[in-house]
C-alpha cells in the first residue's frame, strides 16, 4: 500500500498525520504544500519517501525517519523552513538532491549509514550546528553545493578512528570542526 502521488497536496488545514502500518511508500508530492502540517508519524513499514513528498510543509518542526526507509527522495523536505531536527534511520543509504534544501531552521542532522548525499541536499540550511555521521567512510557528496550556506564551523561528529578520513574527504574537508566520538 502506498500514499499516492499528490494524495494530500495543498491540504492547508491538515495539522498532523499518523501513517498506517500497512503503508510502504509515500508518493511524490503526497503532502506537498500542507502549510499547517506540524507533525507526521512515519511507521517502520515505510521504505521510501518520494520526491517533494513533504515539500513546502512550512509548519513541520521535526521528522524521524524510521530504520525501514532506504532512500529519501529528491526535494522530499524542500523548504520546510520550521523543521529544526531530523533523525535519519539506520537503513537510509541515499539522501536525494535538494532533500532538505532551504530548511532554514534545521539545527542538526544524523547520518547513521548514509553512503550518498545528493546535490544541494542541505543547501541554505543556515542554522545547522552539527552533523552526526556514524559511518567510518564519509558519505559521497554529489558536489560542492551539498552544504552550501551551512557554516563551515558546524561540528561534524564522526567515529574516532575516521577523523582524518573525513578531514581529507572531498567537500567534507571544508568543515573546520570534525570531531571523533
Amino acid at each position: 500500500t502506498s500514499i499516492g502521488n499528490e494524495a494530500f497536496r495543498n491540504c492547508d488545514s491538515l495539522t498532523s498525520v499518523v501513517i498506517g502500518d500497512s503503508v510502504t511508500s509515500i508518493g511524490d508530492y503526497a503532502f506537498y504544500n500542507c502549510d499547517s502540517l506540524t507533525s507526521v508519524d512515519i511507521p517502520d513499514s515505510v521504505t521510501s519517501i518520494g520526491n517533494y513528498a513533504f515539500g513546502y510543509c512550512d509548519s513541520l518542526t521535526s521528522v524521524e525517519i524510521p530504520d525501514s526507509v532506504t532512500s529519501i527522495g529528491n526535494s522530499a523536505f524542500y523548504n520546510c523552513n520550521s523543521l529544526t531536527s531530523v533523525v535519519i534511520g539506520d537503513s537510509v543509504t541515499t539522501i536525494g538532491n535538494s532533500a532538505f534544501y532551504y530548511c532554514s531552521s534545521l539545527t542538526s542532522a544524523n547520518f547513521p549509514n548514509v553512503t550518498t548525499i545528493g546535490s544541494s541536499a542541505f543547501y541554505n540550511c543556515y542554522e545547522i550546528k552539527e552533523f552526526n555521521c556514524k559511518s567510518a567512510t564519509p558519505p559521497a557528496l554529489a558536489d560542492k553545493w551539498v552544504f552550501n550556506g551551512v557554516e563551515k564551523t558546524a561540528t561534524v561528529y564522526v567515529p574516532a578512528a575516521s577523523v582524518d578520513t573525513y578531514k581529507n574527504a572531498e567537500f567534507w574537508s571544508n568543515f573546520t570542526n570534525i570531531v571523533g566520538k
